[in-house]
């Protein structure tokens, strides 16, 4: 048995913001939704494995939204959300996890602690969820009047991740697979098993309605912002190519370097870590160590942005300075940007590219090499 998988449910067609695109493809803070909620798992402690339900349709959005993430491969759900688990819960025979957490694609604020509280609900029950006790006084109406109103205590209203223990889960879903229930934890409760309430948070809400995605946007535009800076500098060395912002560019010499040399995404990877205060690329890929030689530079940038979404961070804008006399860099300057924002899952205008010279002066006004300066800005 392997531990606890999370199952995140992304097979629903939804969307109540225009458009055709689900809703948890849609972008949030620069990132699809899914991309938010799949690595708050991916970023937590207790978790072993996390695999995605997805729609038969929707292959092409998933490798676009989380493809380059350590994922297990994504299952098709089916016609429902509770055949869309179902199917989720069988394609784990293989690993036989002992609890399995399933989790709405559309709630990417569960955070650890609302996870880790999951996990230890499961030590005593079969089943545990995280719930907000219900505070506002409850009314049944019937066509617009009040019929009576409803005792409120006792009750609460269900969030996700819903967590159980693997084989009683699986069961329940086999013995009631003709039962219509909202949540996981109703089939628990059908079968006579025993589910415990946690504490959840009003911020793991669901994304349901633009107005949902507008505090969410809120919510993560409204933290602290950071700001870090990095520099670096490449000489040249006999070639005919050099990598700029991970794009290739036709030159009569190449750069030196450990890795690829690419100067400009070093630079960036260095701000960005500033800005999280996570040191500098040399700590986190040692010059010394022969398993980065050669290595391509986007590697260093997508772990600047993989630490960034495990503080529960975003990233909100970048800007890059290229300094050299040659190769022009207003030629590349859009298929850099481009390569920026597709490494770092954010929108393009976030990315901005330039390129100067120092008049003839410096080293890099002898054409002996480039250097780069960047700025990012993230918000935590």
């Amino acid at each position: 048995m392997s531990g606890c998988t999370a199952l995140i449910v992304a097979a629903g067609r939804g969307s109540r913001f225009g458009g055709d695109l689900p809703k948890q493809y849609t972008l949030l803070a620069g990132q699809p939704v899914l991309r938010h909620t799949v690595s708050a798992f991916l970023n937590c402690p207790v978790i072993d494995n996390v695999r995605v339900v997805i729609h038969r349709d929707d292959r092409g959005l998933y490798d676009q939204a989380v493809g380059d993430l350590n994922l297990l491969e994504p299952v098709l759900g089916g016609d429902s959300r509770q055949e869309s688990v179902r199917f989720g819960l069988e394609s784990l025979s293989d690993l036989v996890p002992d609890t399995v957490l399933i989790h709405d694609a559309a709630r990417p604020f569960s955070g650890n602690e609302i996870i880790e509280r999951v996990v230890i609900g499961l030590q005593t029950h079969s089943g545990a969820i995280p719930a907000i006790a219900v505070n506002d006084t409850l009314k049944r109406g019937d066509q617009n009047t009040i019929v009576e109103t409803v005792p409120r205590d006792n009750l609460w209203r269900a969030q996700t991740p819903q967590g159980f223990r693997y084989a009683e889960i699986l069961l329940a879903h086999h013995q009631l697979v003709d039962d219509e229930l909202t949540d996981d934890a109703a089939l628990m409760e059908k079968n006579g098993c025993a589910v415990a309430l946690v504490d959840g948070h009003e911020n793991n809400f669901k994304i349901t309605t633009s107005a949902d995605l507008l505090r969410a946007e809120i919510m993560l535009n409204s933290g602290d912002i950071r700001t870090g800076y990095g520099y670096d500098v490449h000489r040249f060395e006999p070639g005919d190519q050099v990598m700029l912002c991970g794009v290739s560019v036709p030159h009569d010499q190449g750069l030196a370097g450990h890795s690829d040399a690419d100067v400009g995404l070093h630079a960036l990877t260095d701000a960005i870590l500033g800005a999280i205060g996570e040191g500098d690329i040399g700590i986190h890929f040692p010059p010394s160590d022969e398993q980065w030689r050669g290595s391509p530079s986007d590697i260093f940038l997508a772990k600047a942005r993989d630490l960034v979404i495990a503080k529960g961070g975003t990233i909100q804008n970048v800007d890059l300075t290229l300094i050299c006399e040659h190769p022009k860099v207003s030629p590349h300057r859009h298929a850099m940007s481009q390569r920026i924002a597709e490494i770092l899952k954010i929108d393009p205008s976030r990315v901005n590219i330039k390129g100067t010279t120092t008049e003839g002066l410096g080293f890099t006004g002898r054409s002996e090499g480039i250097a780069a300066q960047a700025v990012a800005t993230v918000c935590l």
